[in-house]
C-alpha cells in the first residue's frame, strides 16, 4: 500500500502518539476519528498490538514465575517499539516482523 506525502504528514502526529503508551493508542485512536487517515490507522493498530502483547506477556509472566523473563520482554518489547516508531517517523508502512500482519487483521475495529 502506496501513500502521498500529504496523506502520511497528515496522519504522522496521531501515529506517533499512538507508540507512547497503551494511553496514548487510545488517544490516537481518537484522534483519527475524523478525518480517518490509513497512515495513522496503520501505525495505531501496529501500536495497539506491540502495547497488547507486552502487557499480556507481563502478567503471563508475572504469574508464571519464570526467572529473568522481564529481560527478555523488555528487549523484546523495545525492538518492536523501535522498529514501530521508526517506521511511523520516517513515512513507512512497514509490519512488525513476525506478528505485525496479524494485529492488521485482529484490530480491524480501529479505524
Amino acid at each position: 500500500m502506496k501513500l502521498n506525502k500529504k496523506e502520511v504528514e497528515a496522519g504522522k502526529t496521531a501515529a506517533l502518539v499512538a507508540y507512547l503508551t497503551i494511553v496514548g493508542c487510545l488517544i490516537a485512536i481518537t484522534m483519527n476519528l475524523e478525518p480517518k487517515n490509513n497512515f495513522a490507522r496503520f501505525h495505531i493498530r501496529q501500536a495497539f498490538g506491540i502495547h497488547l502483547t507486552f502487557h499480556a506477556l507481563a502478567i503471563f509472566f508475572n504469574y508464571a514465575n519464570i526467572p529473568f523473563a522481564w529481560v527478555g520482554l523488555y528487549v523484546f518489547y523495545l525492538i518492536l517499539w523501535g522498529y514501530g516508531f521508526w517506521g511511523a517517523i520516517n513515512g513507512e508502512l512497514k509490519l512488525i516482523p513476525a506478528i505485525g500482519s496479524y494485529f492488521q487483521k485482529w484490530f480491524t475495529f480501529i479505524s
